[in-house]
């Protein structure tokens, strides 16, 4: 293994996070996705994001924030800058209210949106899958 690259596969025992090689995770802004949707370039349609561009293929969408910053407290979970799912709020004991989180006596300010998974395209596949469709798409909207 070499020094700063992270390994196929890793997991950690409790359960909080694994890392598979050539997968990349997206979050993407519930702004962001309203703007593509009165656009007609992707939409949101049962959890799941559909791209308008490549004949409506579409991947699926897990609620979560981006949080920006913190508004009171101490960050002792070390929240800022990092995405969190439902999932991982809940497990945190955080309340979300629109732009922001409680996690006990601290707030944030946090971005609603959704996290999706891409992978990365292998060397057998076509250059223009529906994966490297979407990763173009989503970087030349970022640009």
């Amino acid at each position: 293994m070499r020094r700063g690259v992270a390994p196929p596969f890793q997991a950690r025992s409790a359960g909080g996070w694994c890392r598979l090689e050539g997968v990349t995770k997206l979050f993407l802004s519930q702004a962001q996705l309203e703007e593509w949707a009165l656009a007609d370039k992707a939409d949101l349609r049962e959890g799941r994001l559909v791209v308008s561009a490549d004949g409506g293929s579409d991947w699926p969408l897990t609620p979560a924030v981006h949080v920006v910053q913190l508004v009171s407290g101490e960050d002792t979970h070390q929240l800022v800058s990092r995405v969190k799912t439902e999932e991982q709020l809940g497990r945190l004991g955080a309340e979300q209210m629109a732009d922001s989180i409680l996690v006990g006596d601290s707030a944030y300010e946090v971005v609603p949106g959704y996290v999706t998974e891409v992978g990365a395209p292998s060397p057998e596949r076509k250059p223009n899958s529906e994966t490297d469709l979407l990763a173009a798409f989503i970087l030349n909207k970022m640009g």
